[in-house]
């Protein structure tokens, strides 16, 4: 007997990231607050909290340099 499939599509396969930490632009306060969070979390071993900061990090605008805005 064959049993029913109980998911609508095989799971999604994610990348593991391999790339080091985004660097915090020197020329912005929220950047560096985020960073010494980020180094704070990494001393707590609160792994997560360092990846959710990294993203914020990356995705962080600076308006007039070329990236988003």
């Amino acid at each position: 007997m064959t049993l029913p499939r109980t998911y609508p599509s095989p799971p999604v396969e994610l990348p593991l990231r391999l790339d080091g930490d985004p660097e915090p632009d020197t020329d912005c306060d929220v950047c560096q607050a985020l960073d010494e969070q980020r180094s704070e979390a990494r001393a707590k071993r609160d792994m997560s909290k360092v990846s959710d900061l990294n993203i914020e990090i990356r995705n962080h605008p600076h308006r007039g340099k070329g990236r988003r805005s």
